[in-house]
């Protein structure tokens, strides 16, 4: 599908694959109608809930958006609980409390990895796991009572009504070759798009004509930065210039590994050597067997890595002397948009 092999067998199959793309999106476009009828229920909460997701399959930047999103609230003094999937923990499926505000209650083998993420990087933030996150948001009503929930990865998660629905979208790339699932990279068809109450455009290239993806939204214009970087075991945010004057190794276990590699080269780290893992790796001996050997190979002296797999990688910080976490953060050229539209979702609930 990425047209990294182009062999005829390959051509055959992919064609195969497009073929079986229409009815895939035809069942989902029925699937959409049917909850926007009210054929298939669904639900509401009695708090505001802002949904982030996206179309794409991969890393669009749902985790970063969520951190702003989560720290602009409480900085208004909301209390702010995300509902997640829990995707890759061992706990996937089950209602869980990851943190309560005060504490992490989890671990990120037992929770995932973004959920623990979420919850590190931001003290007081709640966070709860469950497949069905309408049953999530009544059990953090009865337990938490937050102000408002935020969502995560909730675009196609329909069973649970939202109040403002957010859209991501790769500002170089919105819909790839525009195919659904096998054919292609997309969950839902484009149509979906609509939607939306605003879209988000990340990834934005600095310099280039802005091309609204979905005509008549709402949209902002995003951009990821690395901001600095966390000892792994713990400690204050310290710049990059340690990186940019060692020998640096860069691993990830994302799903987007080269955009984290491009952000090192853009703050003037240029890692000797790389090392990307399947995304939502879990970082056990050989993984970390695996860092170590590329290191001592490379004669690395400081490692990279990036929040989502330094949750995971705790319990190994005292194997991997030298190891960062890259902090990143969302950029806006103009919030205006969103901020407006926040503040319209709360004010009426």
């Amino acid at each position: 599908m990425a047209g990294k092999r182009t062999g005829l067998g390959d051509k055959t199959l992919l064609g195969l694959l497009r073929l079986a793309s229409r009815p895939y999106a035809g069942v989902l476009r029925l699937r959409a109608v049917g909850y926007r009828l009210g054929l298939i229920p669904s639900h509401r909460l009695q708090r505001p809930v802002i949904s982030v997701g996206n179309l794409v399959l991969g890393g669009t930047g749902k985790t970063p958006t969520v951190a702003w999103l989560a720290a602009r609230l409480m900085r208004q003094g909301k209390r702010v609980c995300v509902l997640s999937r829990g995707y890759g923990g061992s706990a996937e499926g089950e209602i869980r409390i990851v943190s309560d505000g005060e504490k992490l209650l989890l671990t990120p083998e037992e929770a995932g990895d973004e959920p623990c993420q979420l919850a590190g990087m931001l003290p007081g933030l709640m966070v709860v796991i469950g497949s069905n996150r309408y049953r999530a948001g009544l059990h953090a009503l009865d337990t938490l009572n937050p102000d408002v929930f935020i969502l995560d990865d909730g675009y196609q998660h329909l069973k649970l009504k939202r109040d403002l629905n957010l859209l991501l979208l790769d500002a170089g790339n919105p819909f790839d070759n525009g195919l659904t699932l096998p054919g292609g990279f997309l969950r839902e068809a484009p149509a979906a798009a609509g939607r939306a109450d605003l879209v988000i455009c990340t990834r934005t290239p600095e310099g280039k004509e802005r091309i609204v993806p979905v005509p008549g939204k709402p949209t902002c214009w995003t951009r990821h930065r690395l901001s600095g970087m966390i000892p792994l075991g713990g400690g204050p945010a310290a710049g990059f210039e340690a990186a940019q004057g060692s020998r640096a190794m860069a691993f990830s276990g994302i799903a987007n590994p080269g955009a984290f590699f491009d952000g090192l080269e853009a703050v003037g780290v240029r890692p000797v050597t790389t090392l990307s893992f399947p995304d939502h790796a879990s970082y056990g001996e050989p993984e970390i067997a695996a860092i170590l050997r590329l290191k001592t190979a490379s004669r690395s002296t400081v490692l990279l890595t990036t929040q989502k797999d330094a949750v995971k990688l705790l319990p190994h910080a005292d194997k991997l002397s030298g190891c960062f976490a890259v902090v990143l953060e969302l950029e806006f050229e103009d919030p205006r948009p969103l901020e407006q539209a926040l503040t319209h979702c709360l004010s009426e609930k």
